[in-house]
């Protein structure tokens, strides 16, 4: 494995430097193909600029050709001058028309000459342009070509860089495929051995099945006929089995009702303030009960409002029952918890006060409006409070209705099913926000209703005061039921998801029996393992542990251990029988000596009786002293020779009060052989017992070997499988990167050999433009 993964790095390493040569490649093949363009396109120039200096070289040789014949025709023309000036020195004599007609071609002359000089000058201005641009052009290209020679030198040196890299790594790679070879020759050895090794362990592992199998057949003919049934395939059943205790689960369900309960606390304050200076109210407001008195249905309104903490406190203590039957140890689901049914009980009780009130209240508000003091802005707030009460009522029923639907589980599973659970949680939070939105809008209402109330005449202090612990009241309200509302949406999903909690095997609690019976099992449980925890004995040394950590999975557990423990539970045994059977006889004898007695004193009241059997009486008490001597010598012999018994068969040693006759003592001896052959049979059972046992840890030993021989069988087939693996994909890897070097070294040398033969035709053209840039200056000077 550890070659497997230097290889592997060795190739992880080659595979990083063939990547980057090969980035360097295609960066010198793009350098390339430009310079290769650029020297096409410098070609090309070239060629133009040949032609335009062939063009020029023409034009030149015909501009001197024209020169030489205009300057032999000037000549022409100059002899001809002499010839007339002389002519006309000879013919001064001739006729006007004669001078006239030489005047006229001496001026044609002279216009032709002209002509032929500025004609001369351009030509000239031109040559001297061209000369100017093709000296221009011949620097261009000196400069271009001094330019590419320092190219062609840095691919030079790039080129010469890679051909020694790529010499190096085809000689690197030649070492590592030496070394390939070598590791490939012991991993072909270490794979044989693992296929011997394989071949062992498919013949144990034969050998194992076939154990295996015979095991699971003896298990599965116990399984049936000892297992009565499966308790999980029946929801009944099922039900009655303890689930997996979340102890945090509890935990965070309990804080979540402590939390309940502080918001419930507030809201019953709250509703307590709110009904109580409501009746306050109703005693000052509009008449007040101290000056006159008040109408008889303010007064019945008033009445039932001083009843309110009555209805009002039982939700408080129906919540903290709830709360405290939420506890560590309990399992909290709809169907366990009872207490949530009392707190819907005193839930009703609050909705009927309710009910009751409400009437009495929109009354009272219509006497309020009625009232002359009453305006109509007042009015309308009245108007509106009596639909906001109305709301509350309604809704306050509507929350009823929700909670004694989660209450029913818990008292009648038949009443509500399990998929209705999350449903009822979601129209229970939409009911607690319109409780909110409600309170807010009583609010607002009641504080413009005081405001407006504040600006009457008639309004009186008392009145003021009470307007203001009423809007007090309402705000606690309001801020109380929004606390609610942001605590049950926050944790709506988990109230939906824990509340439905079931026990393994995803059956429900069918019945409230059943979780009642659950949590008894429970509770059961908890006790017995209470009664198993037992305080740890001295841990065993970490060094000594590991030492004898082999010897603890292969061998037995301790065979010594068990036969000492064995030794001393039958020592104990047989001493507790001893002292079982000496405690027998001294009962037997304390009897024996009541019934003596109880014999004496009912012949002691015989002899008062009738004294006549006064004979009879003297020759009792021998008798009776001589059966009391016998039976004391026959107990003595039993306490001296105390017969060893763990069987129930050896408490029927009774003494008896009568004389022993011949069937007595054949009795007797039968008896004495049955208790000697139950002492043998209880000592072969103890030893068969301490057989068992042995053979009960023989065989968890055997099985852990099994279990540990299927680890190690299980770990060898996965490293062979890998060791396989590794050595095919190394061989692939192989010969894929041979393939690839093979390839790359063949495509470098082709790239070489042409990147060679371009820059030697670079060459040959830069030295042919050197040349010929050289040439053309000449011819031109020359010419």
């Amino acid at each position: 494995m550890a070659a497997a993964a230097e290889l592997q790095g060795k190739y992880q390493k080659l595979a990083q430097e063939y990547s980057k040569l090969r980035a360097q490649n295609q960066v010198l093949k793009k350098g390339v193909v430009d310079e290769q363009a650029n020297s096409a396109s410098l070609k090309e120039q070239l060629k133009m600029k040949d032609q335009s200096l062939r063009k020029l070289q023409q034009e030149m040789d015909s501009l001197t050709f024209r020169n030489q014949q205009l300057a032999k025709r000037v000549e022409l023309l100059q002899d001809e001058l002499v010839l007339s000036e002389a002519k006309g020195k000879n013919k001064k004599k001739s006729g006007d028309s004669s001078s006239h007609l030489s005047q006229e071609q001496k001026n044609v002359f002279d216009e032709d000459l002209q002509k032929k000089i500025e004609e001369n000058e351009r030509l000239h201005i031109q040559f001297f342009e061209a000369d100017e641009q093709h000296k221009r052009l011949e620097s261009e290209l000196r400069s271009r070509l001094d330019v590419l020679e320092a190219d062609t030198m840095q691919h030079q040196a790039v080129v010469d860089g890679l051909t020694r890299k790529y010499m190096d790594t085809i000689e690197k790679l030649q070492t590592d495929k030496a070394k390939l070879e070598i590791k490939c020759q012991t991993l072909e050895r270490e794979a044989k051995d693992c296929r011997v090794r394989t071949e062992e362990c498919q013949q144990q592992l034969k050998n194992l099945h076939a154990d295996l199998g015979s095991r699971l057949d003896d298990s599965l003919r116990i399984i049936h006929d000892k297992v009565p049934f499966n308790d999980t395939r029946s929801s009944q059943y099922n039900a009655l089995n303890v689930p997996l205790h979340n102890r945090r689960r509890q935990l965070k369900l309990r804080d979540l009702a402590s939390q309940a309960l502080a918001f419930v606390q507030d809201l019953v304050t709250a509703l307590l303030n709110f009904h109580t200076y409501t009746e306050q109210r109703v005693q000052i407001f509009p008449i007040d009960s101290a000056i006159d008195t008040i109408s008889p249905l303010n007064q019945k309104f008033s009445q039932y409002l001083h009843e309110n903490a009555s209805y009002v406190r039982p939700l408080e203590e129906g919540m903290l029952h709830l709360f405290e039957s939420i506890t560590e140890d309990t399992v909290t689901v709809l169907e366990t918890t009872v207490k949530l049914k009392s707190f819907s009980e005193h839930l009703t009780s609050y909705i009927c006060f309710l009910r009751k009130i409400l009437p009495y209240q929109l009354k009272s508000l219509e006497e309020e409006c009625e009232s002359s003091l009453c305006a109509a802005a007042l009015r309308a707030r009245n108007l509106e409070l009596q639909e906001d009460m109305k709301k509350m009522t309604a809704i306050f029923e509507k929350l009823h209705t929700y909670v004694s639907l989660l209450a029913l589980p818990s008292t009648e599973p038949e009443g509500l099913l399990r998929t209705n659970y999350s449903s009822i949680f979601t129209h229970m939070a939409a009911a607690l926000h319109g409780l909110h939105d409600v309170m807010k809008d009583i609010s607002k209402h009641y504080s413009q209703k005081a405001a407006l109330e504040r600006e009457l005449p008639t309004a009186t202090q008392k009145l003021i005061t009470t307007n203001d612990c009423i809007l007090s009241s309402v705000m606690a309200l309001t801020n109380g039921a929004g606390k609610i509302v942001s605590f049950f949406s926050n944790n709506l999903d988990y109230f939906t998801t824990s509340l439905t909690y079931v026990p393994t095997g995803g059956a429900e609690f069918v019945n409230p029996i059943f979780a009642e019976c659950m949590l008894q099992y429970k509770k059961k449980a908890v006790a017995y393992m209470k009664l198993l925890r037992k305080p740890c004995a001295d841990s065993v040394p970490y060094e000594e542990a590991l030492a004898n950590r082999r010897v603890l999975l292969s061998s037995t557990e301790s065979r010594e251990g068990l036969a000492q423990q064995v030794q001393q539970s039958l020592e104990k045994i047989a001493k507790l029988e001893q002292e079982k059977e000496h405690w027998m006889l001294e009962a037997q004898l304390a009897r024996i000596r009541l019934e003596k007695e109880s014999q004496r004193i009912a012949e002691r009241l015989k002899s008062s009786v009738s004294g006549q059997l006064i004979e009879p009486e003297q020759e009792s008490p021998v008798l009776i002293d001589a059966t009391e001597q016998e039976k004391e010598d026959g107990m003595g012999k039993d306490l001296r020779d105390p017969v060893k018994s763990t069987s129930l068969i050896g408490m029927l040693t009774v003494a008896t009060d009568k004389e022993p006759t011949d069937a007595e003592c054949r009795e007797d001896l039968i008896k004495n052989h049955y208790m000697a052959r139950i002492v043998e049979l209880t000592s072969q059972l103890q030893l068969a017992d301490s057989k068992s046992v042995h053979f009960h840890a023989e065989c968890r030993a055997l099985a852990k070997r099994l279990s540990l021989a299927e680890k190690s069988k299980e770990s060898l087939a996965e490293e062979m499988k890998l060791a396989s693996q590794s050595i095919s994909r190394l061989q692939d890897e192989l010969t894929t990167t041979k393939r690839s070097y093979e390839d790359q070294l063949s495509m470098m040398s082709d790239h070489l050999c042409s990147m060679n033969e371009t820059l030697s035709k670079q060459r040959e053209e830069i030295d042919t433009l050197k040349l010929t840039s050289k040439g053309n200056p000449k011819k031109n000077k020359s010419r």
